[in-house]
């Protein structure tokens, strides 16, 4: 036994007021307790429900480092299954994504499955006449993830049975989903322009902190956004700025710009930066759009919605979004020191082509694999990730604007957009969900 399995004092330990100690990006016991405890505990995002619009349909992805299928059940319903066949345990659903018509088919053995994942039928099932079958696990098919939760088309699930309620959970975090669905004039997204994947060398709780550390963008962006920043201004006044340009200069805008911003974080370890005005703020407008706005929502709502240009929201712990641009990124953890990023874009049904036109530009410019933002923090993560092995320090700082007194647990709280109070939020809720199953199973053992 390590020093942190059944040790939740140990893990609590490691999450200061203001300090987070190396071992929680560096360590692999501290990893394989995250998949077993922080990511069955918390509700995590499995897919969009435009992802399989038909009976039968099906999307395989992980939850944590578990294969699971979220599929079209023949009733409508959105079920998500443990993708392991209960009799040799081989993933059933191979493909990321297709249509398995009314039941799965596992590819060893032909044992079959429903779409609910209850077994269905077994090649020569006279052979377990009389053996007891009927009462052992297999029986039951394709284990069910008991906890799922579709909200506004959004699919999560929560792998524990037992825990905290979807509601409970998320919060007023929640508003984020509906100002981006509310971008559409139908109140609908669809997932379109397929999906860009790459792999970073780092711990994936390193790009969930970037994602609301905004002292870095003017220094880590500096030689790419920078240079297009410094050479878009020797353009001639008043020639029409291209798109690219309109999305990308505003990474290297100021620290005061960042810091007047502002910060909102929600319990649980969910928050965003961009609350009065971010990078997403000033784009132009897509003639015909806020029309097609005014006529489903009325104006004063249409204000409000299109008002909102939150920059990134982290739904803890491990899922990312921007409202403004339609786009979303999943923080895939495969190994301590290894995260597949998934970035997804949306359609917004019912308003104008060019928005999904900015929208998929945007996540090519700023989120591919080939991206120059996203290949400068890929440096730094990298860098970090090999550099916290050394003896130089032990503990990770962000003392920024800390504040003895800051909220632990309100509904929401509003700060400056340079605070460090989110990613200490996050820390605290990892705590938390990283031993209350520990803390319980201990209580019970007590007892």
């Amino acid at each position: 036994m390590g020093r942190y399995t059944d040790n939740p004092a140990a893990i609590r330990a490691l999450v200061r007021e203001a300090e987070v100690h190396k071992d929680t990006y560096v360590d692999p016991e501290l990893f394989e307790l995250e998949m077993e405890h922080l990511f069955a505990n918390t509700w995590v995002y499995v897919g969009h429900a435009s992802q399989v619009p038909n009976k039968g349909d099906f999307y395989t992805t992980t939850v944590g480092t578990e294969p699971v299928v979220m599929v079209r059940h023949t009733d409508d319903s959105i079920r998500v299954l443990f993708n392991r066949c209960p009799h040799k345990g081989v993933k059933v659903a191979g493909e990321t994504c297709g249509n398995t018509g009314k039941f799965f088919r596992c590819p060893y053995h032909a044992w079959t499955f429903k779409t609910d994942g209850s077994l269905l039928s077994i090649p020569l099932k006279k052979g377990y006449e009389n053996t007891g079958f009927e009462c052992c696990e297999a029986s039951g098919g394709m284990a069910a993830v008991k906890a799922v939760h579709v909200y506004r088309d959004f699919v999560f699930c929560r792998l524990n049975p037992e825990g905290i309620s979807f509601e409970d959970y998320f919060g007023q975090s929640l508003s984020t989903i509906d100002f981006m669905v509310d971008r559409s004039p139908q109140g609908k997204l669809e997932v379109v322009g397929g999906v860009l994947r790459y792999i970073n060398r780092c711990n994936w709780k390193m790009l969930v902190d970037n994602q609301t550390d905004t002292t870095h963008p003017m220094v880590v962006h500096e030689s790419s956004a920078g240079t297009a920043a410094s050479t878009w201004s020797q353009v001639p006044a008043g020639t029409p700025k291209p798109m690219a340009v309109e999305v990308f200069t505003p990474f290297v805008s100021s620290y005061e710009f960042f810091d007047e911003s502002g910060l909102r974080v929600w319990p649980n370890g969910h928050g965003h930066d961009g609350v009065g005005r971010s990078i997403h703020s000033d784009y132009s407008g897509i003639p015909g759009y806020t029309e097609a706005m005014v006529a489903a929502y009325g104006e004063e709502r249409t204000k409000a919605i299109l008002g909102e240009a939150r920059h990134n929201t982290i739904l803890f712990p491990n899922l990312t979004m921007k409202g403004p641009i339609q786009t979303m990124r999943i923080f895939k953890p495969i190994a301590v020191d290894k995260t597949l990023v998934e970035s997804w874009t949306f359609r917004l049904v019912g308003a104008p082509d060019l928005l999904l036109e900015r929208t998929l530009m945007y996540n090519r410019l700023i989120n591919a694999p080939t991206s120059v933002v996203a290949h400068d923090d890929t440096e730094v993560y990298e860098r970090a990730q090999e550099a916290l092995k050394s003896r130089g320090r032990d503990w990770m700082n962000l003392y920024r604007s800390y504040d003895p007194k800051e909220p632990r647990n309100e509904a929401h709280f509003e700060t400056n957009g340079t605070n460090e109070l989110q990613m200490r939020n996050q820390m605290r809720a990892w705590a938390h969900f990283m031993t209350v199953s520990m803390e319980q199973k201990s209580e019970g053992s007590a007892a």
